[in-house]
């Protein structure tokens, strides 16, 4: 059990963390819409890249820099775009679906968002595929347990902000507090971009 706890702590400690993917399931959790999809996604992505990273793809991912490279510059070029629409939809109160009861956008959209958020981000890859494979690879036989592990704490944090939010509703009935919420997603995407464009 020890490197199945090993795992879990090391995979809640890198994924807790605010970042572009999370503030999107949080802000899907809040307006009550298409969280199964996106939780799903977030869920399945995650258990992927681990599980290849105890498998050894994470030295595959740092001989090939260029990909990395690449992947930053399209991730920060998308963080940007979304950062614009949720700039908008602060400044525009009419733009505010959520306040009004409408739908954000079809299911495949606010999946592919989500697969976005995630695959275009290089920090997951080295993340899951180069720290989380190195500590898992260094417990020896207990690796695949280690990779459980982590993949548990991604299950667990994923659904616990998606349907958790659910609690905030109240809160954000309001369309001023949905444009603040915006406004803070606006600034995060745009500094994640830079620090993205800048490889930090």
């Amino acid at each position: 059990m020890i490197p199945f706890l090993a795992g879990l702590g090391a995979g809640l400690g890198l994924i807790v963390a605010i970042g572009a993917q999370n503030a999107f399931v949080l802000r899907q959790g809040i307006r009550r819409e298409w969280i199964l999809p996106v939780v799903a996604v977030c869920v399945a992505s995650d258990i992927t890249l681990i599980f290849a990273g105890v498998g050894g793809i994470g030295a595959a991912v740092q001989s090939a820099p260029a990909l990395l490279t690449v992947i930053r510059w399209v991730g920060a070029a998308f963080l940007v775009a979304y950062g614009v629409f949720a700039a908008r939809r602060a400044l525009r109160p009419s733009s505010l679906v959520a306040a009004t009861g409408q739908s954000g956008g079809t299911v495949w959209s606010v999946a592919l968002t989500a697969l976005a958020l995630t695959w275009l981000n290089p920090h997951v890859y080295l993340d899951t595929l180069v720290l989380l494979g190195s500590l898992a690879n260094a417990q020896g036989d207990g690796r695949w347990l280690f990779g459980l592990g982590a993949a548990t704490g991604s299950a667990l944090w994923f659904p616990s902000i998606g349907f958790g939010a659910r609690g905030l509703s109240g809160f954000f009935a309001r369309p001023a507090s949905w444009r603040v919420l915006d406004g803070c997603v606006a600034a995060l995407m745009m500094a994640l971009a830079v620090l993205l464009a800048s490889g930090t």
